[in-house]
């Protein structure tokens, strides 16, 4: 295989990461699996002593690898912004303020790299009243708008995890926004900063439901819309084992197919879009689905259009035949996890390295970014980096 082909598409792309936790890190990896070089700085008290042999289990440090600097160091913040004249990009996930106080905000890291991509992830954004107060997936989702029309009617709202506000609302943001930002830069030859902030990502993602909203077609009450599973043909049922499907027969055609597999195609039933027949619907589905296994009824509709799927759990999924035949999932030092994501044709993305535990890579990456050996011993001997 030519290099080409296993290249990544941002190969030659260098990131530099100051270390922060969950959407940065995400973006990262991200970039990482599409070739780019990322380089993380992580806390000079964070190295262990001594480095263990095994890799961290870390789906979301792989790819990169680490130098670790003393930011309160007058040194290490001079390492930094030596690192910032040959960087691309960099990653920050600090509350506003931060970085400048350290020495290492936008302002003096364009002063040094005019070209640079400068990428800010918050919760809250870089202004406006909410900016500097602390908050998690969770609080973000509530105050766009996004988590309150997820639950069951007659029940409080369902956080789904940290998946829209860190993740989807979060790190693909601030992907989006660098590659957006290095596009612009091919014609204007200068960098800028991208603020990506997580309630501003949810919300962007709940914009179908806006617009339902405002045709009339979404109802204002949880747990009365045919997306958030009050509709018996888009929810999921337990079956005789206590494990699950997922039934998704939106369209007339699949939930024919839906019918026909169940064994109710001749049986008679309210029609599928009558509301007030979506209980007598959803407990003839119960007791049919629950008349069998799981794994029973994901034999009875694979192969057919019924959008039905056996819920699997997260160390199910790999193996199941699907994503096995893709290699959806990768091993990486001993742990599955999955594989890069978007596929690209000619220059597909890969996992190259397991994650670093924190300064593994120092003295070799220092000098991979222009420091000298000698440079290198003066800042371990000034402490300014580990």
């Amino acid at each position: 295989m030519s290099r080409e082909a296993v290249s990544g598409p941002l190969e030659g792309l260098r990131v530099l990461e100051i270390a922060s936790m969950a959407p940065g890190p995400f973006a990262c990896t991200v970039l990482a699996d599409l070739g780019a070089e990322v380089l993380r700085v992580d806390r000079a008290d964070r190295v262990p002593d001594p480095l263990p042999d095994t890799p961290p289990p870390d789906p979301l440090g792989r790819g990169r690898r680490s130098v670790a600097v003393d930011l309160k160091h007058p040194d290490g913040v001079a390492t930094v912004l030596r690192l910032v004249e040959r960087a691309d990009v960099l990653v920050e996930g600090f509350r506003p303020g931060v970085c400048e106080r350290l020495g290492i905000g936008p302002k003096v890291c364009l002063e040094r790299n005019p070209r640079l991509v400068y990428g800010r992830m918050t919760g809250w954004g870089q202004d406006g009243p909410w900016a500097s107060l602390a908050g998690h997936d969770i609080t973000y989702l509530a105050l766009s708008g996004a988590l309150e029309p997820i639950g069951p009617a007659g029940a409080p709202p369902v956080p789904p995890l940290n998946y829209v506000g860190d993740f989807g609302g979060g790190g693909m943001l601030l992907v989006v926004g660098i590659l957006a930002a290095l596009w612009e830069r091919e014609r204007s030859g200068r960098g800028q900063v991208v603020d990506a902030a997580m309630i501003e990502g949810a919300a962007l993602l709940s914009a179908f439901a806006h617009g339902m909203r405002a045709m009339g077609t979404w109802s204002g009450r949880r747990g009365e819309n045919f997306l958030d599973g009050s509709a018996p043909f888009y929810t999921t049922y337990a079956c005789r084992d206590g494990r699950y499907v997922a039934v998704g027969a939106l369209e007339p055609q699949f939930y024919a197919e839906l019918l026909d597999r169940l064994g109710l195609a001749g049986e008679p039933l309210p029609a599928q879009w009558d509301r007030d027949g979506w209980p007598v619907l959803r407990q003839r589905f119960a007791e049919v689905f629950a008349s069998r296994d799981r794994d029973e009824w994901a034999e009875v509709f694979d192969g057919t259009d019924a959008c039905v799927a056996p819920v699997l759990a997260p160390d199910e999924a790999p193996g199941h035949p699907h994503l096995a035949a893709r290699g959806s999932f990768v091993e990486v030092a001993g742990m599955v996890q999955p594989g890069p994501a978007p596929r690209l044709s000619r220059t597909p993305g890969a996992v190259r390295s397991p994650a670093p535990h924190p300064g593994q890579h120092t003295d070799a990456a220092l000098r991979d970014w222009g420091f000298t050996a000698e440079e290198v011993a003066a800042l371990r001997a000034a402490r300014a980096v580990a």
